[in-house]
């Protein structure tokens, strides 16, 4: 199985957008290297600009060029973007409904050594109750790709989350990417798990092992977390009568809440939510931190179980 940084498919994507659509300009704070931008810095450099470490003036740099008919994409660790420039955001973005384009890069625990200052941990919360604002949570490289490029064609303000470590392909190349519609990954009548980000992976290896245990269980890849598709998350909830939701998040607030607040409000089921349980993360291996947080296949399996067994 291949393996790639979910950050590669972003900077393709934001070059080929750069090189194709004049509209286009890609902004950092200072982490180009990080984020892949570095590339639109080198190959069509004319459409770049490096904002140092200001992510604050950057979103209001942003808006003004926008608001010229602009296209801009801005990208720095998603930890920063979504937490001090939320005011920026907030009130100059959404507020007038501006057409930037958000990228948090090295999101979850997954970072890994960088530790709890740099793990982004609460931006879908962030960005996902705010007006207006469009999330996507991409599972992959190539995914990441195509949701950049969907980006660029969805009005308005949007927001990509992607981590920085080498994650397994599992979609692909070609495969377009649809706002606000789920993935169907795998199929199954005993428990539906909704997965985002690098979880999807998880959840997929989640859903062989509990094969052999006599539950079968269907794969969700969410990959818009905002406009949630309530239609699909309601089927599924109907059609298997129990749910997991995976998230390299806080539970509070993201993917979980998310689906949490489509069922309650349409189909209640029991519903178990994978994901960081109101802590903040530490510094250690990527692999480590996902099974220390509870975060890996393992810890899918037993959440299924518990939903299985609160089954009517």
């Amino acid at each position: 199985m291949k393996y790639e940084p979910m950050r590669d498919g972003y900077g393709r994507a934001v070059l080929a957008l750069s090189q194709s659509h004049d509209d286009v300009l890609v902004l950092d704070a200072d982490v180009a290297k990080s984020t892949r931008t570095e590339w639109v810095h080198r190959q069509n450099p004319a459409a770049f600009l490096d904002m140092g470490i200001s992510e604050q003036d950057m979103v209001g740099t942003a808006c003004g060029m926008a608001l010229t008919g602009l296209t801009p994409f801005l990208s720095t660790y998603g930890v920063f973007l979504a937490g001090r420039a939320w005011d920026q955001i907030r009130n100059t973005v959404c507020y007038n409904h501006l057409n930037v384009k958000l990228a948090g890069a090295h999101a979850g625990i997954s970072v890994g050594p960088d530790g709890a200052t740099h793990q982004a941990l609460e931006d879908l919360a962030l960005m996902r109750v705010l007006p207006g604002m469009t999330v996507l949570t991409p599972c992959d490289s190539n995914q990441t790709y195509q949701a950049t490029l969907a980006m660029y064609e969805h009005p308005g303000p949007c927001f990509i989350r992607f981590g920085r470590e080498a994650v397994p392909v599992v979609t692909e190349a070609d495969e377009p990417f649809v706002i606000g519609k789920n993935r169907r990954v795998r199929e199954g009548d005993g428990v539906t798990l909704f997965a985002c980000g690098a979880m999807v992976y998880h959840a997929m290896q989640a859903a062989e092992l509990l094969e052999p245990q006599g539950v079968s269980a269907r794969v969700v890849d969410v990959g818009t977390v905002k406009p949630l598709d309530v239609e699909d998350v309601v089927r599924c909830a109907q059609e298997t009568g129990a749910a997991v939701t995976c998230e390299e998040h806080q539970i509070t607030g993201g993917l979980g809440s998310a689906v949490c607040e489509a069922l309650a409000a349409a189909c209640p089921i029991p519903v178990e939510r994978v994901g960081i349980k109101d802590s903040f993360g530490e510094s250690g291996a990527p692999d480590e931190l996902m099974q220390r947080y509870g975060l890996d296949a393992d810890a899918i399996v037993q959440a299924a179980l518990r939903a299985v067994s609160h089954k009517h």
